[in-house]
Parts: C-alpha cells; sequence; structure tokens
C-alpha cells in the first residue's frame, strides 16, 4: 500500500488580525507538513462577508511572510467556491439527505444546541430557510494524532446541522470538507476547539464519497479568564518585530525544544531549525493551554 504525499492547509478567518494562538496553529501544520517534504497550502476562510474585518486579509499574508511562513501555489477563497457549494447542497436535497429548516434561534433555545428535528418532515420551501443536513442516530469516532481517541453520537449530540444558513451564507462544516477534498488535503492540524467538529465531518465525507484525511488538534491557547486567544478578546495582532520570539514561544507551546542559542536567529532559520527537529508525539495532550504557563 502506497501512501499519499502529504498535503496540509493552514486556513484563517479574515474576521481580524492573526494573534499568538494561530500562530500556534499555523506553526504545527506548516512543521508537519515539512518535516515530512510535503507541501503546504494556504486557504482564506472567507465565508462570512459581515464578520470580515476590513484588511485583515491582507495583514495576514503580511504576517505570514514576516514570519518566514511560505505556502505553496495560490492562496484559495472560500468566496470563489460557492458555486461547488451550491451543486452539493441541491444534490442533497435532492437525493433527501437535507432539508429546509424555518426555526428562529429563539424556538431552539431550550434545545441547548442539539437540533431535535422541528422541520425534519415539515417539507418547507427552501427560500428563507436554513439547510440542514439528517444525521444518522450512529457514532462516530475517529483517533486524533495527539488528543487520541474521540467519539461522538451525531444524533443525540449534535444533531442535524446547517450546512448553508438562512440568510444563504455557507456554513463551515460543508465548506470545510469539500474545499480539503478538492485540494486534496491528506492531514489537517488546526486548534482543538475544532475537535468536536470532526465527527460532522466525517460523516459528510462519508455522504459524499470523499476520503477521510488524518487529524491533529493542538492545544486552544487561552487568557487568564479561560476564553481562546482572539478578536473578541482583544488579543494583540502579531507585528514583525516580535517574530523571532514569539516563534520560540509557540515552539515551546506545542512542546518542541529550541535552546537559548536560538534567540538571535532569524524567522526562516527558526523554521529551518523547528523543521529539521519536529516531533509531533510532544505536543501537550491537552485541549487547552493557558498563554501565561507558557515561557
Amino acid at each position: 500500500m502506497t501512501t499519499a504525499p502529504y498535503i496540509g492547509r493552514f486556513a484563517p478567518t479574515p474576521s481580524g488580525h492573526l494573534h499568538f494562538g494561530s500562530l500556534v496553529a499555523a506553526l504545527a501544520s506548516y512543521l508537519d507538513a515539512r518535516a515530512v517534504g510535503g507541501r503546504w497550502l494556504l486557504r482564506m476562510e472567507d465565508l462570512d462577508p459581515p464578520r470580515e474585518e476590513p484588511g485583515a486579509q491582507a495583514a495576514i499574508l503580511k504576517a505570514l511572510q514576516n514570519y518566514g511562513f511560505e505556502w505553496d501555489g495560490e492562496m484559495v477563497r472560500q468566496s470563489e467556491r460557492h458555486e461547488a457549494y451550491d451543486q452539493v447542497i441541491n444534490r442533497l436535497l435532492s437525493q433527501g439527505l437535507a432539508y429546509a429548516c424555518t426555526c428562529s434561534r429563539k424556538q431552539l433555545e431550550p434545545y441547548q444546541g442539539i437540533y431535535p428535528g422541528l422541520c425534519r418532515n415539515a417539507g418547507h420551501d427552501t427560500k428563507d430557510a436554513a439547510i440542514r443536513l439528517r444525521v444518522p442516530e450512529l457514532a462516530y469516532h475517529f483517533n486524533d494524532r495527539v488528543q487520541g481517541p474521540f467519539r461522538q453520537h451525531l444524533g443525540r449530540e449534535v444533531g442535524d446541522f446547517v450546512i448553508r444558513r438562512r440568510d444563504g451564507l455557507y456554513a463551515y462544516q460543508l465548506a470545510v470538507v469539500l474545499d480539503d477534498a478538492w485540494q486534496g488535503v491528506t492531514d489537517i492540524v488546526r486548534g482543538a476547539d475544532l475537535l468536536d467538529s470532526t465527527p460532522r465531518q466525517l460523516y459528510l465525507q462519508e455522504l459524499l464519497g470523499l476520503p477521510h484525511p488524518r487529524y491533529l488538534h493542538v492545544p486552544l491557547i487561552t487568557q487568564p479568564d479561560g476564553h481562546k486567544l482572539g478578536k473578541a478578546y482583544r488579543s494583540p495582532a502579531l507585528t514583525a518585530d516580535q517574530a523571532t520570539p514569539l516563534l520560540l514561544r509557540a515552539l515551546r507551546a506545542l512542546g518542541q525544544q529550541p535552546g537559548p542559542e536560538r534567540v538571535d536567529a532569524s524567522p526562516r532559520e527558526l523554521l529551518d531549525w523547528a523543521i529539521r527537529h519536529w516531533d509531533a508525539g510532544k505536543i501537550p495532550r491537552t485541549l487547552t493551554l493557558p498563554e501565561a504557563q507558557i515561557r
């Protein structure tokens, strides 16, 4: 049996600039690909224009370049993939695997995020409605390369999930599955906040006859109040003058051991060292990692 050449990717959302948490995720995916001579792709997950911050896409690209990252091929934007998403949604609707849902957020509040199937057999028109995928009463499980075995019962723990929102915007779960398959991604390395999305993606892959990539979920970097680093909590944007110290810190967050002699390295020199010494087995097996604990 031959193994497909490694293809990894980094897929930021342009709702804000890159911060330390995004750097840790980008670094893990980059090193995991480059350490085995694999390709590393860049995809802009610009599915939600109302949440996009003006100038964020350019700032993300600039930050990656300042920190020494090099990606293969042209960057792909999800905003240019709408036709592909539509084709799959129409196919799922015609096969009876998806349906229109007119439930409001208020109606769904009592169910604590688990969709109870209210519109499953209602036969609503797809205009002015969300589109949900029917899920089976099955448990999906996979073995994460860092977090270990993970199991989720789709019917009991998630329910039928949205693949296109009521406002017409496409859902992350659908777009990520289609784009990873289209780009030939073999290995997905991302933050542990997306661990519980994976069974939904496995089910979609199975339904559409797409291959299952391998998964590696790195610890989510959190603030003292427990929230993840991000735009909502004013995490500072990555600046060019902090590239080497922040890359060193990100390596330590991933369990790697850059010595004190690396403090004067350029970002590119540091990445080259990290590629040669990358060991995914040293990544802490935890879902969250407080930023204050990373020295």
